[in-house]
């Protein structure tokens, strides 16, 4: 009498996105679920929330950080993200979509404010030779010289960006500050490729032109 082992395989189904919980889930997959119904899911919805609240906060921040209700900004683009996140055609672009509805809140407010002084906080600059700008800031802590310098230069470029007109403001924050694309600014801000790099170009030279002299003034000393 011979006997034949057999392997038991016992028959595991791994959950589906539907049945996951929503922290569980991927960013796509919560973008889904929200569109299954009539009104998003409440519990994913909360945890879209949670994980890109951030996002439109810096934005928000980098383009008007002087303004006080930039909070109410923030619910008014969650409002917006709820009210309008089933006519996303494309869920996997959901970033890009939240970016320009919150670029377009600003641009809403920015009409209806006829005098409007925003200073933008970015880390201090150099101009580099390729005429682009490097915002990161040293990973060596500085002097207290240099500290002071670099200060100085930040009130300088706080000033300098508070001239530009806000269509070059908003493509230099989403550019430099927010890392995106010349072809995402394009879709968020609703212009031509040529139009988002033009609007860069000419943003990056007038800070440049701006600053100019309080760099050669401190090169001379």
């Amino acid at each position: 009498m011979s006997l034949t082992s057999t392997t038991y395989s016992p028959d595991i189904s791994l959950p589906t996105p539907a049945q996951m919980p929503p922290e569980q889930l991927s960013n796509l997959d919560l973008v889904l679920r929200c569109q299954c119904s009539r009104r998003p899911d409440k519990a994913a919805f909360t945890e879209l929330l949670k994980r890109y609240q951030s996002h439109v906060e810096r934005l928000l921040y980098h383009l008007a950080p002087d303004w006080s209700d930039r909070a109410d900004l923030t619910q008014e683009v969650w409002i917006r993200v709820y009210r309008n996140i089933r006519r996303l055609n494309e869920p996997a672009k959901f970033k890009g979509w939240l970016g320009r509805i919150t670029t377009n809140l600003f641009y809403d407010e920015l009409r209806k404010r006829k005098r409007v002084r925003t200073m933008l906080s970015l880390d201090a600059p150099r101009t580099l030779e390729d005429g682009e700008v490097d915002w990161e800031l040293p990973a060596d802590l500085p002097s207290p010289v240099d500290d002071m310098l670099s200060r100085e230069f930040y009130d300088q470029l706080k000033l300098a960006i508070a001239e530009l007109p806000a269509a070059f403001r908003t493509t230099i924050v989403l550019r430099e500050i927010q890392g995106l694309a010349y072809e995402e600014i394009a879709d968020i801000t609703g212009v031509s490729l040529g139009t988002v790099k033009s609007r860069i170009a000419r943003a990056r030279q007038r800070l440049q032109g701006e600053l100019q002299p309080y760099l050669e003034g401190h090169l001379s000393q």
